[in-house]
């Protein structure tokens, strides 16, 4: 049983997913488009996980202040890759937030790209703080790295106190029927097909296949996905909320999902070259033969 409200959702403000975490992202009905960045709030300190794209900072900040805190209370910006519909608006953080000493958290793979929005705040690495943040208070966010899922530098974050799993692109979908919260029914984890034209409902739209199509097209191979939620596995979340799509919390359907996930083939670069062996694929007698190699 979840303790979310699931009908008449307000999202021209925050959603309060535990004590003193919000989602502040946005859903445009217009273009469809749509992102979850997360505040945790610790006393009179904050963080933003996955911040957003420039366009989608007034909205972003606009919630942000909704919840209560002023821009100056944040300390931290996660980001768990370098997307520029995560990074993107860096630049208009830190001015709001001007504090000298914010601190830009990431895998230092990431940092390379993220450096470039970076002005004044102070990039530190994963392994810097021994993969984890703690506000003064000593409430923990532990980071788990999930390497190629979907960029080298890609890591979820785990806030032990609410047991929410922040897992940015793992779990993400883009939904052209956006709902913020995930909801199941019973006959959908029966399905095989996750097809709307197969759907034993008979409904117009399946967001499992959005997850689906995400995953084979976004992460780069069956075996870095698979990886990424051997690292999850073990860590005691009750919620999982992803950088785009919908926020998953009922059980059941947590562990559907990652059932499906971890059974799915034909994933990025293994739908393109299939069972093919490394020898076949790195065969360079053809070269060899053009170049006149001897």
């Amino acid at each position: 049983m979840s303790a979310f409200p699931t009908q008449n959702l307000d999202y021209s403000r925050p959603f309060k997913l535990a004590k003193d975490v919000y989602w502040v992202g946005f859903y445009d009905s217009l273009t469809g488009t749509h992102a979850n960045p997360y505040l945790i709030v610790d006393g009179d300190e904050a963080v933003v996980i996955d911040g957003g794209s420039r366009s989608d900072f007034p909205l972003v900040m606009m919630k942000i202040m909704q919840t209560g805190i002023a821009p100056s209370s944040i300390v931290g910006l996660i980001y768990q890759n370098y997307d520029p519909r995560l990074c993107g608006s860096i630049p208009h953080m830190e001015g709001i937030i001007n504090r000298e000493d914010l601190k830009i958290i990431s895998d230092q793979a990431n940092h390379m790209f993220i450096r470039h929005y970076c002005e004044s705040a102070q990039l530190v690495g994963l392994h810097e703080i021994n993969y984890e943040f703690r506000f003064t208070s000593g409430r923990c966010l532990q980071f788990i790295k999930t390497p190629y899922a979907h960029s080298a530098g890609s890591f979820v974050t785990f806030d032990q106190q609410s047991a929410i799993l922040f897992t940015s692109a793992l779990f993400s979908c883009y939904a052209p029927e956006w709902q913020l919260l995930l909801n199941l029914e019973p006959q959908c984890h029966q399905c095989e097909t996750h097809c709307v034209g197969s759907c034993p409902s008979l409904r117009s739209y399946c967001p499992i296949e959005d997850v689906m199509k995400f995953h084979l097209n976004i992460m780069p191979s069956e075996r870095a996905l698979k990886y990424a939620l051997e690292q999850i596995v073990r860590v005691p979340f009750n919620v999982i909320t992803p950088q785009h799509g919908r926020i998953i919390h009922m059980a059941e359907d947590i562990i559907f999902l990652c059932d499906r996930l971890a059974s799915l083939q034909g994933v990025g670069i293994d739908g393109l070259i299939g069972a093919r062996a490394f020898a076949e694929l790195g065969d360079t007698s053809l070269l060899k033969e053009r170049l006149r190699y001897k």
